[in-house]
């Protein structure tokens, strides 16, 4: 019941980028625009030929490579993602088979936007219970193949990527490296984000959802630095559902986290859903913008109008 901690990060996106001249070019749009509204700038997309767990399984080969850990060390893989194509196997389970995990509990969490953060808690919850010694936790979403390319509300908006953390039990006597987890949703207000219909397609509410965020979150963010004892101004970093950045940022600000480095991978990515963010922490790390032991808030919000927030330190 010691705690556990995020012992290593990585990412990956596809290798074709799709920027906003691009989209240009199949709707009525253009590149100031996409800037001016959502901020995004570029965003990659995978190819037929990649599937979700392809993109899952390289961002857990690089977290997997990062703790210097082997396939055997894991057992329990945690995916969250909402763009699954099959019911089973799950994405987890196809996810240990190609990095040769051998015998995990293999679980997927579909909470939309914020899955990484639920997922993330769930592993924490598993390693201080007892019921798993090292976890691997991915948020992975192939957005590209549930949106509507003549809707140039969404199909702006979305990218394709995975990003993956290790959790593992943090040492004896030392302080937790994954905060207590504040989560909870709106049911009321769930079709306000929706992946739905056949073939599924993506749709939102977008000004419902901008008020969502920006009104009712901050408050509930700054709770999910009170229970792990952090003011927001000593937080190191801030790492939000990477949705657009007309959200991020107002959510930030009223957060309060004035000294932190707050992530807007939105700009280069797009919205990425679960993926989100663990591929903007991961990139945070690898640039070296945040160091090892800092506090760090995440905080995913969308589909379900769900959010799940908690302070981790940094790996």
């Amino acid at each position: 019941m010691n705690g556990s901690r995020i012992a290593a990060v990585g990412h990956y996106q596809p290798a074709q980028v799709l920027t906003n001249e691009d989209l240009a070019g199949m709707v009525d749009t253009s590149d100031e625009w996409i800037r001016s509204r959502v901020g995004i700038r570029t965003r990659h997309v995978a190819g037929p030929d990649e599937p979700v767990d392809e993109l899952a399984a390289h961002a857990g080969a690089k977290a997997l490579a990062g703790a210097g850990l082997a396939p055997g060390d894991i057992d329990l893989v945690l995916v969250a993602t909402s763009t699954a194509e099959d019911r089973s196997p799950n994405m987890a389970a196809r996810v240990a088979a190609r990095l040769g995990i051998p015998s995990p509990a293999a679980m997927d969490v579909n909470v939309v936007c914020a899955g990484f953060t639920h997922a993330l808690a769930t592993a924490d919850h598993a390693v201080r219970a007892g019921a798993s010694e090292r976890a691997l936790v991915i948020g992975a979403d192939k957005m590209s193949a549930v949106t509507d390319w003549s809707d140039r509300t969404t199909c702006v908006l979305v990218g394709d990527g995975a990003g993956a953390a290790v959790v593992e039990a943090s040492a004896p006597g030392a302080e937790p490296g994954i905060g207590p987890v504040l989560w909870g949703s709106v049911p009321g207000m769930g079709h306000a984000v929706r992946i739905e219909g056949t073939p599924p397609r993506f749709a939102q509410e977008g000004q419902s959802v901008y008020r969502w965020a920006t009104t009712q979150l901050p408050p509930i963010a700054r709770q999910a630095c009170e229970r792990a004892g952090i003011a927001p101004e000593d937080l190191a970093g801030v790492v939000l559902h990477q949705a657009n950045l007309r959200i991020i940022e107002p959510l930030a600000e009223k957060i309060g986290a004035v000294n932190a480095v707050v992530a807007r991978d939105v700009v280069d990515s797009g919205n990425t859903s679960a993926a989100s963010i663990p591929l903007a922490l991961s990139k945070l790390v690898e640039r070296g913008e945040i160091g090892t032991g800092d506090p760090v808030l995440l905080f995913g919000f969308g589909g379900n109008l769900s959010y799940a927030g908690q302070v981790v330190r940094c790996p």
